[in-house]
């Protein structure tokens, strides 16, 4: 998954040449610089408040008033300029299984085009996003007292700068014929859809299919960031077919990107890091190894169980996957493992985690339904196991003749030498549950207590935390988090919009009245999530799409928790599916295996995780037994 132009490609023959192009690359460092040194004080800032205010509230019995109040005005800022260096970097989620089978010509074309649309874009935000922070001025923020104008001007500065880099990435990377073309297509298309704006007006809610499913797919799968084409079907939907003020959408972005639960998501990502950096991961898989390594495919279930405890602390499959795959596979292809069998486990392993607390997308659910965060979590744990077991059968069947008499078995007392070493890294998932269990803290706050009690571990246990490093982790989870939260933004807009025109209604009165009932809903429902996996991924599909089928769950008898976990697993199916699943592909990157290795290993383990899935959908006590 990429944006059109990587942070890291060399430019070619753009627009700017020599001096200019020195100048362009100056401005563009400095800028950059200055972006990240915001983000890395800002995320810092956001655990130290909301430590502090878990410290005040809970030991000195003095409740800091103004916390959350603080933590949501940074919180905008973090994400609006997260959001600025994930377009700098090439991190924007972005669909690339079409574009990559392209010619380097046509490719070259394609990415100049997504760059001109997402500034296309960039520039239809700006002014109604400045108008909205001024309109947000004369407000005052209740504990703080101050100008709520200061929180919303996030939104035009962000878009700003977003505008900035945008630019200078389309004139350094693309070549000038690739540029004019560009242009060229979007004049013509706008040109169309400027002759054709009065017929629109006419057809209703037909438009919803040009703009939601048409517009959106086009976008989509020519390679067009996925927050950037929920974007222009919006403004497209609203401005050429209603009446509504485009401000109205800044406004849904606003209110989508500012749910205060949302704020665990980069401190969540940022403690995933700090967990790998500090040693407390590397501590837990070499004593799962001297556990069961020495058996009939040890070290398979040694990834899937170490997949499950660190997906437990990090809530991030791509934090996951680059802390497991490195240590793991070097040893797994001695013993002569298949470098697609491999990969394709470790995909199906990050599906099998999704519902695994803290998953960033268990509180994505929650911020959009209203769900409990604290039931959730919950309830994500026994269906993720469920998962671990079918996994572990294929692992069996297909490892059960190995060849194991070079294999180093562990004494007992070598284990237990591991385990103690192990055990502060293993009680890190506990000690974060207990705190929200015990109201300690929210899920929100408990990922500070994580972030806290890791760098003590890695002090004074392992000795492996490094200062110098903590600088360059807070902008990539910042950087990470910015490309997440700007997708609910533009996804919250474009389910308004939905919502606005009546289209879940007649979605609610089409699925309520399928033969079959409940359980005809629920398998649709695992069908049409695995689909919006595969191309949306979890985050803006739930974002999307919870506010439409949740209700409709809850009219046919289903409980929501236990519907909340099969739509996760299966959108988990769907996103670590090939040919279109990216989160296969970012596993690939990570593993640093050619994709087309693990296309046939994989079809075992997704047949047994489909299978587990079915179970879990037709037994609800799996998701809710231990509510």
């Amino acid at each position: 998954m990429a944006n059109p132009i990587s942070a890291t490609q060399r430019p070619i023959d753009g627009v700017f040449a020599g001096g200019p192009r020195r100048w362009l690359r100056r401005f563009d460092r400095a800028l950059i610089l200055l972006v990240e040194c915001l983000v890395a004080l800002l995320l810092a800032g956001e655990v130290l408040v909301l430590l502090a205010g878990v410290f005040c509230r809970y030991v000195l019995q003095s409740p800091i008033v103004w916390s959350d109040e603080f933590a949501a005005t940074l919180f905008l800022w973090l994400s609006m300029l997260g959001a600025v260096l994930a377009l700098r970097r090439g991190e924007h989620m972005r669909m690339t299984a079409l574009v990559s089978r392209l010619s380097p010509t046509a490719r070259a074309f394609v990415d100049a085009l997504a760059l001109t649309l997402s500034v296309t874009v960039l520039i239809l935000v700006l002014l109604p996003a400045s108008d909205y922070a001024i309109g947000e001025l004369p407000i005052l923020s209740p504990a703080l007292q101050i100008s709520d104008g200061w929180r919303a001007a996030a939104l035009p500065v962000g878009t700003a700068l977003m505008l900035v880099v945008g630019l200078v990435r389309l004139f350094e990377f693309c070549r000038p014929r690739d540029i004019l073309l560009a242009l060229g297509v979007c004049g013509v298309a706008a040109l169309g859809v400027w002759l054709v704006a009065p017929a629109l007006l006419e057809l209703g809610k037909i438009n919803l299919i040009i703009f939601f499913v048409g517009v959106v797919a086009v976008g989509i799968f020519s390679g067009l960031p996925i927050c950037f084409a929920f974007a222009l079907a919006t403004f497209g939907y609203l401005g050429l077919t209603t009446q509504t003020p485009l401000e109205v959408i800044v406004g849904r972005m606003d209110e989508g990107m500012s749910h205060m639960v949302l704020l665990a998501v980069p401190l969540f990502v940022f403690l995933g890091l700090m967990i790998e950096m500090a040693g407390l991961a590397r501590a837990m898989i070499q004593f799962l190894a001297s556990l069961v390594g020495h058996v009939h495919g040890g070290l398979s279930y040694v990834l899937i169980g170490t997949m499950y405890l660190v997906s437990g602390i990090s809530g991030s499959k791509v934090a996951d996957m680059a802390a497991i795959a490195p240590i793991l596979f070097p040893e797994m292809k001695k013993r002569g493992a298949n470098e697609g069998d491999l990969v394709a486990l470790l995909s199906t392993a990050g599906a099998q985690t999704e519902t695994v607390p803290p998953s960033i997308v268990l509180i994505t659910v929650g911020s959009v339904t209203g769900l409990s965060i604290s039931a959730l979590f919950t309830a994500g744990m026994l269906p993720a196991l469920v998962l671990a077991i079918f996994l572990c059968f294929v692992v069996w069947r297909r490892y059960r003749n190995d060849d194991l008499t070079k294999v180093q078995r562990f004494s007992r007392r070598e284990i237990g030498k591991m385990f103690v070493v192990a055990l502060p890294a293993l009680a890190l998932p506990f000690v974060i549950r207990a705190a929200v269990v015990e109201g300690i803290a929210t899920a929100t706050e408990v990922s500070t207590i994580g972030i806290a009690y890791s760098i003590v571990i890695g002090l004074f246990v392992y000795r492996q935390f490094q200062w110098s490093k903590v600088p360059r982790m807070l902008v990539d989870a910042a950087t990470l988090s910015g490309a997440i939260i700007f997708i609910i933004g533009f996804a919250t807009a474009m389910a308004w919009a939905l919502t606005q025109s009546g289209f879940s209604q007649d979605l609610a009165d089409l699925m309520t009245h399928l033969p079959g009932g409940a359980y005809a809903f629920m398998a649709l429902s695992i069908v049409i999530f695995i689909a919006l996996g595969s191309v949306l991924e979890g985050i803006p599909a739930i974002v999307l799409f919870a506010p439409l089928f949740f209700p409709i769950a809850r009219m046919a008898g289903i409980n929501e928790i236990h519907y909340a976990i099969v739509a996760i697993l299966s959108m988990g199916v769907g996103l670590f599916s090939p040919p279109f699943g990216v989160g296969y592909y970012s596993a690939c990157a990570i593993s640093k295996v050619n994709p087309d290795a693990g296309m046939r290993p994989i079809i075992g383990y997704m047949s047994a995780l489909i299978a587990g899935l079915v179970l879990i959908a037709a037994v609800p006590w799996l998701s809710t037994g231990f509510l």
